[in-house]
């Protein structure tokens, strides 16, 4: 998504990653169904407080204009993908009460950029479930934003031709990937996977919005480019205090 942001709007995108994304998430859920049982009662305030939020995203995302949507996209992303690149940890202890305010600002964010996995991943990997009750919930969750979505667009009209067109060149990208990804997170810690896709995010969003900086005129020149270099900055650090962690963890277990 940050990547495809470059090339196209929020809202020639959207729709197509979101049809794509019904399927997919209905696929996830259904591999993980046996555990789902034990969490869609915890998190179903979540599920309740999406429906409101994504009816807000959609009319956000029918009015505002294409460049200015996409800089409030990359600004609400990045601090996302930098909490969980740096490995933000912090059990929610009232999960009900935070349920419906969660799902609320969920739906919005689904809504208006597609992406919910870093706020989710965070999420509930505080709580302490396990990697099946992880992957029941996440296809729980994101099976209801996406259809959600696909309603809220096709009824306010953003589901186009164009959008449509997307799908079948997206479609292979995600057959493939899919695999691909699976294959190489059986060969790597989990959180050395996710740092490594958090860390290309980031750059990818520096790169974006200061692209959008000199496109909307409001920081002119190389300059605009300052903003690509301090995410950078940010991201080395953590980069490297990530690393530096894990090769003291290696280093301290017996041979």
């Amino acid at each position: 998504m940050p990547l495809a942001l470059l090339f196209l709007s929020n809202r020639v995108l959207n729709p197509a990653l979101v049809l794509i994304e019904v399927v997919l998430n209905a696929w996830v859920l259904w591999v993980n169904r046996d555990a789902l049982g034990v969490v869609w009662r915890r998190v179903l305030p979540i599920v309740i407080g999406l429906l409101p939020g994504v009816i807000i995203g959609t009319m956000v995302v029918s009015r505002v204009s294409p460049a200015w949507l996409k800089l409030w996209t990359y600004f609400a992303l990045l601090p996302l993908i930098l909490v969980q690149a740096a490995g933000f940890r912090r059990p929610i202890r009232s999960e009900r009460a935070i349920g419906l305010p969660f799902g609320l600002g969920l739906g919005v964010l689904y809504s208006v950029t597609t992406i919910s996995g870093p706020p989710l991943a965070v999420m509930l990997n505080n709580q302490g479930l396990d990697k099946r009750e992880f992957r029941a919930a996440l296809g729980f969750i994101r099976l209801a934003e996406s259809s959600f979505t696909a309603i809220a667009y096709f009824s306010a009209g953003l589901i186009t031709v164009q959008s449509n067109l997307l799908i079948p060149q997206i479609l292979p990208s995600v057959l493939i990937g899919v695999p691909i990804g699976a294959a190489l997170i059986k060969r790597m810690r989990v959180e050395t996977f996710r740092r490594i896709c958090m860390s290309f995010d980031a750059w990818v969003v520096g790169f974006g919005v200061s692209t959008i900086f000199r496109e909307l005129g409001i920081v002119n020149g190389p300059s605009a480019y300052l903003f690509l270099g301090a995410v950078i900055a940010v991201d080395i650090v953590l980069l490297y205090r990530f690393f530096s962690a894990h090769a003291q963890v290696d280093l301290a277990r017996p041979t």
